[in-house]
């Protein structure tokens, strides 16, 4: 860009400012961080107006306030130089800069206010017969699988910078200049996938309410309604009992069936497998028949043991176990559970040995298992292997926390402080 070019440029910017036109200050930041004015030969007196420019177009977020920082000082620097000065100007940005400078650090300091838990860091024992999958693989492929789908571009990056509500804005839908209206961009929505365990298979997954073109290591058919599950399988053209093989009187296009059928193995880094496989199935498909067997329903529900069993503290903290955000998106919805204690169908066996090691004592044990069902307009659901599927999220129990009225918090502390 020449010195003619980066002039007819800024002139077009501050033009876009005058019309408080929403591209302007996307646009200025990326002009301002891939070139360089002083070398361009813009004026100290252009520069200025254009920095000042962009520190006014930032919102009133104290999050923002670094960025709006930079741009008020480097005008600063620009008027302190004595290339080009206006005293008058000078003394309000240096008011300004002090004034953002302190509601800053009111900021930063409100959002550091995190006290620790007396009792030290809650700890998860998780046992798995898939240890280095689920624990460290499993985790590496749901980090790079949201880093991907939900990364911002730099020009999007630019543009939630500007968040600011203004009368003046227009409704720009295919200008990309203006576009930060991505999941990506909300914080609680990143953390719900960057801050959870999340489980996932190492194959694909088909899931359909009719029998066509079925995955290819292994099929298993379901009768699922609400109140209502049994297991079948398919011989000699007819549906039968999954149990004696009684031949029923079944359409395969029944809105009840529920055909689940499963991939070769696909992650080729899964590590250890200390579960039985089929012994009689391909070491391909052996993993993941392994999984399709050991299937079952609660009503309309499929369920996928993972054999994650989880150890935890629940005098302090609870489980959320809930369907991955974005599993809509492959047509299935997840069930919501929230693991609050010991309890379940296992044998006596299993409650005795739960305290048969010193660091199980105190501790509660449940199992980590998939729940999901088509969505009700869907008839295919297929998610490719490494997707997640399930995410758990660790919250305080119950008994750990209440619920009051601010008022009656500030009533307590006015009458504490009366007494003294």
């Amino acid at each position: 860009m020449t010195t003619q070019e980066a002039r007819a440029y800024l002139h077009h910017l501050m033009t876009l400012c005058l019309r408080k036109e929403e591209a302007f200050a996307p646009l200025a930041l990326k002009f301002v961080k891939e070139h360089d004015l002083n070398r361009l030969d813009l004026q100290p007196e252009e520069q200025v107006n254009l920095l000042l420019a962009m520190a006014e177009a930032y919102g009133d977020e104290p999050k923002r306030y670094a960025q709006k920082l930079e741009c008020l000082q480097k005008a600063a620097a620009l008027m302190s130089s004595g290339r080009w000065s206006e005293p008058g100007v000078a003394r309000d940005v240096r008011y300004e800069i002090a004034k953002l400078e302190t509601e800053r650090e009111i900021y930063n300091d409100a959002c550091r206010a995190q006290r620790a838990y007396a009792g030290g860091k809650q700890r998860l024992v998780i046992e798995t017969d898939l240890p280095d999958y689920f624990l460290t693989i499993a985790q590496k492929r749901a980090a790079a699988y949201y880093q991907q789908k939900f990364r911002l571009t730099e020009d999007t990056e630019r543009a939630q910078q500007f968040t600011q509500p203004s009368a003046h804005r227009k409704f720009e839908p295919d200008n990309p200049t203006v576009h930060k209206g991505f999941p990506g961009s909300c914080p609680p929505f990143k953390n719900a996938r960057a801050g959870a365990f999340h489980v996932m298979l190492p194959f694909d997954l088909k899931i359909s309410r009719k029998p066509d073109d079925p995955l290819p290591a292994g099929v298993r058919i379901w009768y699922m309604k609400h109140g209502y599950s049994f297991p079948l399988r398919a011989e000699w053209g007819k549906l039968c009992s999954w149990y004696d093989n009684q031949a029923l009187d079944l359409a395969a296009d029944d809105p009840h069936l529920v055909y689940i059928s499963v991939s070769e193995l696909k992650e080729t880094e899964v590590g250890r497998v200390e579960r039985d496989l089929p012994p009689d199935a391909p070491a391909e498909a052996a993993l993941p028949l392994a999984f399709l067997y050991a299937t079952a329903a609660v009503g309309t529900y499929l369920q996928i043991p993972c054999n994650l069993k989880v150890w935890f503290d629940a005098g302090h903290v609870s489980l959320l176990l809930q369907g991955a955000p974005d599993l809509p998106d492959y047509g299935l919805h997840g069930a919501s559970g929230l693991i609050t204690r010991t309890y379940g169908m296992e044998k006596v066996g299993a409650y005795v040995e739960s305290f048969s090691k010193p660091w199980q004592e105190g501790l509660s044990f449940n199992f980590i298992n998939i729940h999901v069902q088509l969505l009700s307009d869907v008839e295919t659901a297929f998610v490719p292997h490494n997707t997640p599927i399930f995410s758990v999220y660790p919250v305080l129990s119950r008994q750990s926390y209440e619920i009051v009225d601010r008022n009656e918090v500030e009533e307590g502390s006015a009458r504490g402080a009366s007494s003294r």
